[in-house]
């Protein structure tokens, strides 16, 4: 659509271009795709997962009506409700769980002496090289990895290993003689033909205001937690906190990846939860131990199975941080980050005091050992950081499945089943009347009203009643009930399992109370 209408304005070469940009970088993502899984199989399911996200409403490529925008991706109708749905839950654990968290709902836009004193401007970089062929850009670490997963376990542990102890000292020449001496390709032009590796800033910058300057030059913020951290005495002070306390936060944060990849996992505009717990310095090791196992039991209690979660430790600390560790689970693609706690000490406060020139610091009449108040000081901060559409990517990818069995009389039969907690489903009960007719449809309707207020409900009464119960499946409906003739004498209905697929009858009376139960 976007090369006929270059042509229409008179630019055949210019949609050439336009067409050529697409195709490499259609061959990048065939590439890309090719490197997400050491087994074929586990690729095949994650591509299958991507189809089923689109068929079925939770995720739609960003402006597909134009082509689509690399790395950019909406949420559909039942993509946003479980998005919610694990907002809502993290919400709940942090700030309703937790006496002394409390959650606020800080700007995009932010002054920009803010990320200069975060360190943001200077430091927030990667080293990027690209291919002259090709005029592909790609992170560093991320060719080098890629490459290493194409070597066997030794060379390739070797290879990353002399990554790790080349990256936290910024050897960009190191780096540049460690890709051409293992004579490392460009998946798009298959050269070894390099420029210098350079770093790249990953904020993005806008104009604020009716003119255009240097002054006017403002961020969208690359992470919340600033905004956490420049409003600490106005939430200290206004909600009386005493530490240790926490401030929590949800909302989009925005990154020029220049190498976004894995579908949902790492895109230009995502959503973080974040969560800056301050505390008495000295005691940062004993809250950052807290912390780590109280964000894993939380991971753990809305269905992520233990055995899919792993700690892993930084190699290469960030400027702000004496101790951090990630939550790994194991993707499709492998294990990767889901979660991140950091002990960031005292830098970030201390650093905005020094740019802002205004105190901040916190008055403790905690008495210490020697009988007297701990006094002044700038709270210690541990972090808890974890991006809700990579927990939402791993919700699906647990609950993705084909199944497929024979019955008794031979019969073989299939499905294809989200199986997401109950409590988090984007829809949990779907009201399904057997015919159109015969009054079946009110009866529905009415237990529709009874129910919607209490929990997400589906109505649907097109199609054969197996399709439907298929279609639930596919959408990850927990609970289906049928209403039939027999409703008609009993006041009871048919409910549906998802997970096993098992029949009861139940009165509708109790119908609401036992979903809840569920629920629960």
């Amino acid at each position: 659509m976007i090369c006929k209408n270059i042509i229409e304005k008179g630019s055949p070469k210019a949609a050439l271009f336009y067409v050529t940009r697409l195709e490499v970088e259609y061959q990048i993502n065939c590439y890309l795709c090719s490197l997400m899984a050491n087994d074929t199989g586990a690729n095949n399911n994650f591509q299958e997962l991507i189809s089923h996200c689109k068929e079925y409403g939770y995720i739609f490529q960003s402006s597909e009506l134009y082509d689509g925008l690399a790395a950019v991706y909406d949420y559909g109708q039942n993509g946003a409700q479980l998005k919610k749905n694990l907002r809502d839950e993290w919400w709940k654990s942090m700030t309703q769980m937790h006496d002394n968290i409390v959650g606020i709902d800080a700007a995009i836009f932010m002054h920009p002496a803010t990320w200069k004193a975060s360190g943001h401007v200077d430091n927030f970089s990667d080293p990027m090289i690209d291919n002259k062929d090709s005029n592909k850009r790609y992170r560093v670490d991320h060719l080098i990895e890629s490459h290493a997963e194409s070597l066997n376990k030794e060379d390739g542990e070797k290879l990353l290993s002399e990554m790790d102890r080349l990256l936290p000292t910024d050897d960009l020449g190191g780096l540049k003689r460690l890709i051409d001496d293992n004579k490392i390709k460009c998946a798009i032009s298959k050269t070894s033909n390099w420029t210098e590796v350079k770093q790249f800033n990953l904020m993005f910058n806008t104009q604020i205001g009716s003119v255009a300057g240097e002054s006017d030059t403002i961020y969208l913020r690359p992470e919340t937690a600033q905004g956490i951290f420049v409003n600490f005495l106005n939430v200290q002070k206004t909600g009386r906190m005493k530490i240790p306390f926490g401030i929590a936060q949800t909302g989009k944060a925005f990154r020029n990846e220049i190498v976004a990849r894995q579908f949902i996992f790492r895109m230009r505009e995502f959503e973080q939860m974040e969560m800056q717990y301050f505390i008495r310095p000295g005691s940062q090791q004993e809250w950052y131990n807290f912390w780590k196992s109280e964000r894993r039991k939380w991971l753990e209690s809305i269905g992520v199975p233990a055995e899919k979660l792993r700690f892993h430790n930084h190699v290469k600390l960030a400027h702000y941080a004496d101790a951090a560790v990630d939550i790994e689970f194991e993707f499709p693609f492998g294990w990767k980050e889901l979660e991140g706690i950091h002990s960031r000490t005292d830098f970030d406060l201390k650093q905005h005091q020094e740019h802002s020139k205004k105190k901040i610091q916190y008055f403790d009449n905690d008495l210490n050992s020697e009988g007297k108040p701990f006094g002044n000081y700038t709270p210690y901060v541990i972090e808890t950081s974890i991006g809700l559409d990579r927990l939402f990517l791993t919700v699906m990818s647990l609950a993705y499945a084909n199944e497929k069995w024979t019955k008794e009389d031979g019969t073989e039969y299939s499905r294809t089943v989200l199986r997401i907690p109950a409590k988090i489903a984007p829809t949990k009960l779907a009201i399904l009347p057997l015919l159109k007719k015969d009054g079946l449809p009110e009866i529905a309707r009415q237990i529709m009203e009874d129910c919607k207020s209490s929990f997400q409900c589906f109505y649907e009464e097109k199609d054969a009643i197996g399709k439907r119960y298929r279609r639930m499946d596919a959408i990850g409906t927990p609970f289906c009930i049928t209403i039939d003739h027999q409703t008609k004498e009993d006041n009871t209905v048919t409910i549906r399992y998802r997970d096993d697929m098992r029949q009861e009858r139940i009165s509708v009376s109790e119908l609401k109370k036992l979903i809840l139960e569920k629920l629960s």
